[in-house]
């Protein structure tokens, strides 16, 4: 038998705004990192390879791919916040590690420490604030509380491009480093205040195991139609742009601005998902039909903006991306809604899984369209997946 949380019969107004508060700290500490920006910067200044740094982003990967569901189940199985505080105190230790011996082996082991976090903390965070907002009578805040989370995140990453810069003139890759550990474990500090109320999953009197949890989960994707297609919907919103924001730089550098102006442009880029994410509230209003018309407009925006070669056309790809972002974050919260409180974290896993293993197809082949091809022209060519998601869910709607 499966024990869900218990509910309160009205929506307790301080504890939401607990979960909310600890929720957006988390978010803006978790993606406040200096060493982002950088820490390519500092594999090329260790005398690392091309080839060299490629298999490091391969090796983060496939370390994320081969741990996300075994993590979602086990989350399941034991404490969400557990793997909440435990994941930032890994990155912390591999981001120590490449500043006080920067070495090939020392970023590979810090990638996969990086790894194992984001797998641990995927599934893990979404399943424990639907339920907690579930227990509270306030489910149908979720995707406006994800969405704002999301935001306070992309502000974050927006503010450590604006920091990093200054603190690696005054302290060198040392002080970049220290500071992104210090905010690791503040990000850890953060995760033990979230509130847990969740009944552990019981089958008979024995606590269900990790692999018990897999299964059942993933027969629960198999048998319910409306379950399977959530969890496809999701990484085919979010695999494609995922990856193309990887190669924002060199689109940008494309356009022949001058090279200390790429970054303000890129900042422009970021605003678009930002906004998106704030519009959750409204996007919860539409439909099928009107997220496949969000995803065929943001198609165009991205094909028509990447081929521009120009500024401007930098903009409509943030529009593009900002409208990704919405579909995005309304696709998690359709996903939360048709899946069972004691599977939540392993399906949720089961969506991330998917949408890395399509972001590792989108990396291959823009490799080799990038080859032969302009940059704006491989952004405009990746449109068409998103061209032929909208009309499967126009169709679906109508």
């Amino acid at each position: 038998m499966t024990l869900s949380p218990a509910r309160v019969p009205s929506v307790g107004t301080g504890g939401v705004r607990r979960l909310t508060v600890t929720l957006y700290g988390y978010a803006f500490l978790d993606d406040f990192v200096l060493l982002y920006p950088v820490y390519a910067l500092l594999f090329s200044d260790t005398g690392l390879s091309i080839w060299q740094i490629s298999s490091l982003f391969a090796l983060w990967s496939i370390t994320g791919i081969l741990l996300e569901v075994p993590s979602g189940a086990w989350a399941d199985a034991v404490s969400r916040r557990l793997l909440l505080w435990l994941g930032p105190l890994l990155t912390a230790a591999g981001f120590a590690l490449w500043v006080i011996v920067p070495s090939y082996w020392a970023f590979a082991l810090g990638f996969v420490l990086w790894g194992v976090r984001g797998a641990l903390g995927s599934g893990a965070l979404e399943a424990l604030v639907y339920d907690e907002l579930d227990r509270l009578g306030a489910a149908d805040r979720y995707a406006r509380v994800i969405g704002r989370a999301q935001a306070f995140g992309m502000v974050a990453v927006m503010a450590a491009m604006g920091l990093a810069g200054p603190v690696l003139d005054f302290g060198g890759y040392p002080a970049v480093g220290a500071a992104s550990v210090l905010v690791c474990v503040l990000t850890s500090v953060v995760a033990t205040r979230f509130p847990e109320h969740r009944e552990a999953v019981t089958e008979g009197k024995e606590r269900a195991s990790t692999f018990a949890t897999l299964r059942t989960g993933l027969a629960e994707a198999r048998r319910d139609r409306s379950v399977r297609g959530a969890l496809l919907l999701v990484p085919a919103v979010g695999a494609v742009w995922g990856a193309l924001d990887e190669y924002t730089p060199l689109l940008v550098r494309n356009t022949g601005v001058a090279e200390q102006t790429v970054p303000y442009l890129l900042l422009v880029i970021w605003v678009g998902p930002a906004i998106g994410s704030l519009l959750t509230g409204v996007g919860e209003r539409l439909g099928m039909s009107g997220l496949g018309l969000v995803l065929a407009g943001s198609a165009f925006a991205l094909a028509v903006g990447s081929l521009m070669g120009t500024p401007v056309g930098i903009g409509l790809v943030a529009v593009a991306f900002g409208g990704f972002q919405l579909v995005n974050v309304l696709a998690d919260a359709r996903l939360q809604d048709r899946i069972e409180a004691a599977r939540r974290a392993t399906l949720t896993s089961v969506a991330s899984m998917g949408t890395e293993l399509a972001t590792v197809g989108v990396f291959a082949a823009y490799a080799m369209v990038g080859a032969s091809y302009a940059h704006g022209v491989v952004f405009a060519l990746f449109a068409v997946p998103y061209a032929v998601t909208a009309i499967v869910l126009v169709r679906r709607g109508a």
